[in-house]
């Protein structure tokens, strides 16, 4: 799957979360700037499992941007072409 098809599926789960298009830029920290809470988090984790088959744990302290949110996720896909790879990143 390509980027932009990633980004796509990210971008959707997100606005489903009430989060405004026009706050999705590459540049989003995802605490910061989306203002995303671990409840959150895990809802994301938990869609991006439905919808893309991709395991990604969001735990630890450092926030990340929009963009390295979809590499990860990118990242996490290439590990395992059946996407069910397991990436855990610093995030909190």
């Amino acid at each position: 799957m390509d980027t932009l098809k990633v980004m796509e599926t990210i971008n959707k789960i997100l606005t489903d979360l009430g989060i405004t298009e026009e706050l999705l830029y590459p540049d989003a920290l995802l605490r910061k700037d989306l203002q995303l809470d671990s409840t959150e988090t895990v809802e994301v984790s938990l869609e991006l499992k439905r919808q893309l088959g991709v395991s990604v744990k969001l735990e630890g302290r450092q926030d990340m941007t929009l963009a390295q949110f979809g590499h990860l996720v990118q990242a996490a896909m290439l590990v395992n072409p059946e996407y069910s790879a397991t990436i855990s990143k610093n995030f909190g």
